[in-house]
């Protein structure tokens, strides 16, 4: 099939990408032209393992392009999918300013009917609005489809190509037919097309979001309760996860969500709810909780040294991005920690495998944070350890260098990927969420 991708981020990019490896005929379009030259040299603009790859072998195949020009790739294309930003307003709602902008786009080069795909995050009503922009300015019949990602960074190529299930909304069964067609060869397992009306597949996608998150939220609030009431809540997950109707999937305990999706999606989908004149009390709660968790492990901080000011203190933070396997800050806990460790008084010493650039971009500079190039260079001169994302590479480090490095034996777990009894025999002072902290013996 002849494909069009609008947009080339993270979703674009790997849909794209995706699609040209079952031997679709695609074409990626954006208006940043630095950008598209750089995608046509081989060089992605994000960390996805198995992307690049991907990428750099269908465009050597002929299958996928890059291109700054909307009417080409409209004209040459039966299927054309809107996969631009969605960035949130100040309200929480979602920004329609750039989808609406291509839709037009779409509607003045248009050369015959086409199937135009949603593929962004957007909320319930989006498809009427872009079906009623496209036909302000064409005279072709066109059928909007609502088709939400469901991937997860780390994981994103093994999510499109091995989809659970693939949603899409549709007004039309010709319509249905196509998008059936496009998905087949990524159902072969038969995990299942639903097909559905355009409004129900746009709910899903906020829905799904904010029942993950609510998961999350719930386990931390657990995880907190199980601090003051004695508890472990590696034990107590075990013991509720492995109940069918619950099962293990989304309730570790931590620091709290981040990345695109989950923070978006939630406050989006409270937002629809005020406009329909619906109080998502619970929705509003998972957010809350959040935002407090992330201010954990600075609690921990303070309550340890006994003091507001943490002046003449240096951390080393191990973990930048919101989960591993990505490069993605969005919203990570680790730019609370750090912007309030440094309000403090601190200093950080930090380190990502993947997202030194991006966080130092999205901080901002400052004097007080700098960012070395290994796990242990961070270690040195720091007074305590602060881990904030569960990379491989930090499960099973040299402890006994890290005591070395670290000017006291102090480690604040904000992933629980530490043995509680790994640590006491290490002689560590640890701090992890949800467990009772570990004293030197």
């Amino acid at each position: 099939m002849n494909i069009a991708v609008v947009g080339t981020g993270y979703v674009g990019l790997v849909a794209g990408a995706c699609f040209a490896e079952t031997g679709n005929e695609v074409i990626c379009v954006d208006n940043n032209a630095k950008k598209v030259d750089a995608l046509r040299a081989g060089h992605i603009p994000i960390f996805e393992p198995g992307l690049e790859d991907l990428v750099k072998s269908n465009t050597k195949a002929g299958r996928l392009t890059f291109t700054t020009s909307l009417k080409d790739a409209v004209q040459a294309s039966d299927i054309i999918f809107i996969a631009v930003g969605t960035p949130q307003d100040e309200d929480g709602s979602a920004d329609l300013t750039h989808v609406l902008a291509v839709a037009r786009g779409i509607g003045e080069t248009m050369n015959a009917p086409k199937i135009v795909v949603d593929k962004s995050t957007v909320p319930v009503g989006t498809a009427d609005l872009v079906r009623a922009e496209i036909e302000k300015v064409s005279k072709f019949p066109v059928d909007v489809v609502s088709n939400p990602e469901f991937l997860k960074e780390g994981a994103a190529i093994d999510d499109f190509l091995r989809p659970d299930r693939v949603v899409v909304g549709v007004a039309s069964e010709s319509a249905a037919k196509a998008m059936r067609e496009l998905y087949r060869p990524f159902v072969r397992t038969n995990n299942p097309i639903l097909v559905m009306d355009v409004r129900s597949a746009e709910m899903t996608k906020y829905a799904a979001n904010t029942m993950l998150a609510l998961r999350v939220s719930f386990m931390n609030e657990i995880a907190n309760l199980c601090e003051e009431a004695g508890a472990d809540i590696n034990k107590v997950r075990v013991g509720i996860g492995t109940d069918s109707r619950i099962g293990m999937s989304f309730i570790f305990p931590g620091i709290g969500y981040g990345g695109s999706c989950f923070p978006k999606d939630v406050q989006a989908l409270i937002r629809t709810g005020k406009d329909h004149g619906v109080d998502l009390r619970i929705a509003r709660s998972v957010e809350d909780v959040n935002k407090s968790q992330k201010m954990l492990m600075v609690r921990k901080v303070v309550d340890h040294y006994r003091n507001e000011s943490l002046a003449g203190k240096t951390f080393a933070v191990w973990g930048l991005a919101f989960k591993p396997k990505t490069d993605d800050v969005r919203e990570a806990p680790a730019l609370t920690i750090c912007a309030e460790l440094i309000k403090r008084g601190a200093k950080i010493r930090a380190f990502d495998p993947e997202a030194n650039a991006t966080f130092r971009e999205k901080f901002g500079e400052s004097k007080e944070i700098s960012y070395v190039a290994s796990n242990y260079e961070a270690l040195k001169g720091a007074d305590a350890l602060i881990v904030c994302t569960e990379w491989n590479a930090f499960r099973q480090p040299n402890f006994a260098k890290i005591r070395q490095e670290l000017s006291e034996p102090v480690i604040f777990d904000g992933r629980n990927i530490y043995d509680i009894d790994d640590m006491r025999s290490y002689g560590f002072l640890y701090y992890s969420v949800g467990r009772p902290s570990v004293t030197p013996q």
